[in-house]
């Protein structure tokens, strides 16, 4: 097989504010891919997690947000493709630092019901509530498209104006077309982006949100050529049945299908 995609667990939720334990998801996501419940193929029809196609590189060696950056260093080469199971999403700024060294500047597709925007939350600017602050303020990226949030504060939509981020908030996703998109593109999905009804297993529970199905369908229709990719926030302790852990694995699997389908017919 010609191409792959290397997934890297970071257990880490240093960052997290109200409640911790996103930092058990990638092992539990894990736990949830060997399962004898489901098979290995996306809907695309191709075994996404054959051992051939994804390889699991165990998690990043680093025991503290200080050190994420330099392990990521070590961790990422050029012409290899990514997916990081999270954690808080603070680690989605020092993993685009990263990705930025080897490919300059990019796009990003986040879809969240948080913009993730603050200059500094609780005193803290590397917050879970301040990565992409963090990526705009140092020019990281070509573009930053937001989709699903609906809880924007007068300071975050402040920022993004200042940044001239993309926001499709849930009162007017219906304007979001995702074939709209440039690439190269990274794509950062936060589980709350999902309406706490299917996903009830994330810290930050915010009513009102997407279904897996309008996700999955946003995902089939991406084709721009993806770089790499990131699935936070997803917290174990509040799973109810291990309903949000199999949604989880579902979405895991579509978005490596996303890469699978570059250059292909579909």
């Amino acid at each position: 097989m010609d191409k792959y995609v290397n997934l890297i667990g970071i257990p880490f939720d240093g960052k997290s504010s109200y409640l911790g334990g996103a930092g058990f998801a990638p092992e539990r996501l894990r736990k949830e891919m060997s399962s004898s419940a489901y098979n290995m193929y996306c809907e695309r029809r191709f075994p996404v997690l054959n051992k051939d196609f994804l390889k699991d590189c165990g998690d990043l060696k680093a025991n503290s947000y200080e050190k994420m950056l330099p392990a990521l260093r070590q961790q990422i080469r050029a012409g290899e493709k990514y997916v990081f199971i999270g954690g808080d999403h603070s680690l989605t700024f020092p993993i685009v630092e990263a990705m930025n060294e080897i490919h300059g500047t990019f796009h990003i597709l986040h879809f969240d019901a948080h913009g993730d925007l603050y200059n500094e939350f609780e005193g803290d600017p590397h917050s879970h509530a301040c990565p992409f602050a963090r990526i705009m303020e140092k020019g990281l990226v070509e573009t930053l498209t937001q989709v699903g949030v609906r809880s924007l504060t007068p300071h975050q939509y402040e920022q993004a104006e200042k940044y001239n981020v993309e926001v499709y908030e849930m009162r007017n996703i219906a304007h979001f077309d995702p074939s709209w998109v440039e690439g190269p593109l990274y794509i950062s999905l936060d589980l709350d982006v999902l309406d706490p009804a299917y996903a009830p297993g994330v810290s930050h529970r915010e009513p009102g949100g997407v279904s897996p199905r309008m996700l999955i369908d946003w995902l089939h229709e991406i084709k721009v050529p993806v770089i790499g990719a990131d699935i936070v926030e997803y917290n174990p302790l509040r799973d109810v049945g291990d309903m949000t852990a199999s949604v989880a694995y579902k979405l895991l699997k579509e978005l490596l299908g996303v890469f699978w389908s570059e250059g292909e017919e579909g």
